[in-house]
């Protein structure tokens, strides 16, 4: 079998009209083959996921090749891990991008320090308190490397945690305002039903604010989308039976490119003003730790307090908080309201040839990464964004090189709080998140972790499959068109760096017997000693009466990999056999989620199950149009 080298793929890609990549022995019962989508070009975030993605498929013949290369590898990740030393008591002082306790005891527990950086940190002038700013090694990898260390947690911490603090008796006369931050993509969220247990009976909540975060993730699939998907998430609410606390509203956000940030803040200044403390709960990998980095640097901060507050560590990898985090709320008086309302105002009359080459760059970055996108500013004081923990490499890298040492630069540019500015101050919290049982992601890497979670705008493919035919979503899932008169239209909704495979029934268990852990199937990754270890896929029978040619009749949630809506002719039935990894949740989502996504697809692609993709424009809010898109 011919293999298609990268500059062949290339040349194909500069071709029009684009076409599947077909190769020999495939039709003649061969090899089964991937579908190519060569219109669809990742983004440069995309492409950079992939291509590490693919050099950690080949790390065993650049190891063979590159002997030094593999030694100082190896090296490098030993200096990581650090040495602990038990005989040093904790400090005391909470990481600053995780909330865990600094220590250097066990380099297998939360808030771990490399014994020698530890010591350089903690034994200069200012004592233990010259650890306020550092993180712990934990933080720095997944920060600077993205890698994630498997800490020993007990299964409990999180969910201990949280109902504590919101157990504890109110600081203000009243109960806190929840903030619960859902991910969009995960409805119905598993976590709904658990929240009443994590608050007390004698400390109710005095509202339920409901944030439905990573709208920017999700194409328009009709006009009024976004109205459909506040109501599901109410709806989602309602269900899990979420209104023993009064529920103040429910907004949709994105945390990362700011969409909604501005219409939130103000509807917590105008509700809950500064009556309390404000708590960020949800699942792991809701967003949580973004939105409060994000709310740091809005006007429902004080305006010291992100030069003093130290941003929370984002990842991609699950429980990415273990304590909690905190910054002070502005008390929202009248003339503070009446001045951002105005700068509000005057941001909506501008169009985007107006704005700075800076804030156009920005924007057009976030275009490219979501299909919605806001503007968030400061009324009091200028802030420099930062998606990323702010690190001092020089005090925080760990170098088998580096005299160890104390550095006094980090503390002389901290700004402290007066004891004026928080003695009465109300507080929002960023806490643990809840881990999510039977979730597919707890089953992963964090390469593979980071494969699955998208990160950039969903682009959706559309396959047409008659009865006898199976969908693999990556070796995570699969569904197969048992029975039915007529084709049906099978739209995935997952990254865009999972791949999709179709073949017939009756080539399915060898392609996946054949290819689960390879290359064609993509995740899990590590070939045949990893899936030895990775559940089977077992199945659940589903059976869907179409309701019409333009419109899904359901979701086939695949636990956290993405879903695929069903599309079938109106009261043709449908009978499917859906699988994902033994232990993980498999929803069938009534009605789906996105009804008409199978109508944002190209034109048929000959020859092949395939349409071509489309990526809908993106837009930006507060922003005057020109006419233009």
């Amino acid at each position: 079998m011919q293999r298609l080298g990268p500059a062949l793929l290339a040349r194909l890609a500069r071709a029009r009209p684009w076409a599947p990549v077909p190769r020999r022995g495939a039709a003649a019962g061969g090899e089964e083959e991937p579908f190519v989508f060569l219109e669809y070009e990742p983004e440069p975030g995309e492409a950079a996921a992939a291509a590490a993605a693919a050099a950690a498929a080949a790390a065993a013949t650049a190891r063979k090749r590159e002997p030094r290369r593999e030694r100082r590898e190896r090296a490098a990740a030993a200096v990581a891990v650090g040495q602990p030393d038990p005989s040093v008591p904790p400090s005391g002082v909470s990481c600053s991008g995780c909330g865990a306790e600094l220590h250097c005891r066990d380099g297998a527990a939360p808030g771990f320090v490399p014994a020698e950086k530890y010591r350089s940190l903690s034994e200069g002038p200012a004592g233990v308190a010259g650890l306020r700013g550092a993180v712990c090694q934990r933080c720095w990898l997944l920060a600077h490397h993205g890698r994630a260390l498997r800490l020993r947690l007990p299964p409990e911490q999180h969910r201990q945690v949280v109902s504590a603090a919101l157990r504890s008796p109110p600081r203000h006369g009243r109960g806190p305002l929840l903030l619960y931050v859902l991910d969009l993509l995960e409805l119905p969220d598993p976590v709904l039903p658990q929240l009443p247990g994590l608050l007390g009976p004698d400390v109710p909540a005095a509202g339920l604010l409901v944030v439905g975060n990573k709208v920017d993730l999700l194409p328009a699939d009709s006009p009024g989308h976004l109205r459909r998907l506040r109501q599901r998430v109410a709806g989602a609410c309602d269900q899990a039976g979420l209104r023993g606390a009064p529920l103040v509203d429910v907004r949709l956000v994105s945390a990362k490119t700011g969409f909604g940030l501005e219409g939130l803040v103000s509807r917590l200044q105008r509700s809950w003003r500064c009556a309390g403390d404000v708590y960020l709960l949800g699942a792991t990998n809701s967003g949580k730790s973004t939105l409060f980095n994000a709310l740091l640097l809005s006007d429902y901060c004080k305006s010291r307090a992100p030069d003093a507050v130290d941003r929370a560590t984002v990842s991609s990898w699950p429980g990415t908080t273990l304590n909690l985090l905190k910054f002070p709320i502005v008390n929202p008086t009248c003339d503070r309201i009446f001045r951002r309302q105005e700068r509000l105002k005057e941001e909506a009359t501008k169009t985007e040839d107006q704005l700075s080459s800076e804030e156009k760059k920005y924007l057009n970055q976030l275009k490219k990464q979501g299909y919605l996108v806001g503007r968030v500013g400061r009324t009091f004081q200028q802030q420099k964004r930062s998606s990323v923990i702010d690190f001092d490499p020089d005090v925080l890298s760990y170098s088998v090189d580096e005299d160890p040492g104390y550095s006094p630069r980090k503390q002389e540019e901290r700004v402290e709080f007066t004891y004026n500015e928080v003695k009465d101050a109300r507080w929002c919290f960023d806490t643990p998140g809840i881990v999510k049982e039977n979730c597919v992601l707890n089953l992963l890497t964090d390469k593979e972790v980071k494969l699955v979670l998208p990160t950039y705008g969903i682009v959706p493919r559309t396959f047409i499959l008659k009865p006898g035919m199976v969908l693999f979503l990556a070796a995570l899932g699969r569904v197969d068109y048992l029975e039915g008169q007529k084709p049906a239209w099978f739209s995935v909704v997952a990254s865009n760096l999972l791949p999709v495979h179709v073949t017939t029934l009756s080539n399915a268990d060898a392609v996946y017997e054949k290819h689960a852990g390879r290359e064609l199937l993509k995740v899990p990754m590590g070939g045949e000693e990893r899936m030895k270890e990775f559940p089977p896929l077992v199945p659940q029978d589903v059976t869907l009466k179409g309701i019409g040619t333009t419109e899904a009749v359901a979701d086939i949630k695949l636990s956290s990999a993405g879903w695929v809506a069903v599309t079938g002719h109106a009261e043709e039935k449908l009978l499917l056999r859906a699988y994902t990894p033994k232990g993980t949740a498999l929803v069938v989502r009534e009605p789906p989620l996105l009804p008409y996504i199978s109508t944002i697809r190209g034109a048929r692609i000959a020859g092949t199950a395939a349409y071509r993709t489309k990526r809908p424009a993106s837009m930006v809010e507060n922003l005057k149009t020109t006419g233009k898109r």
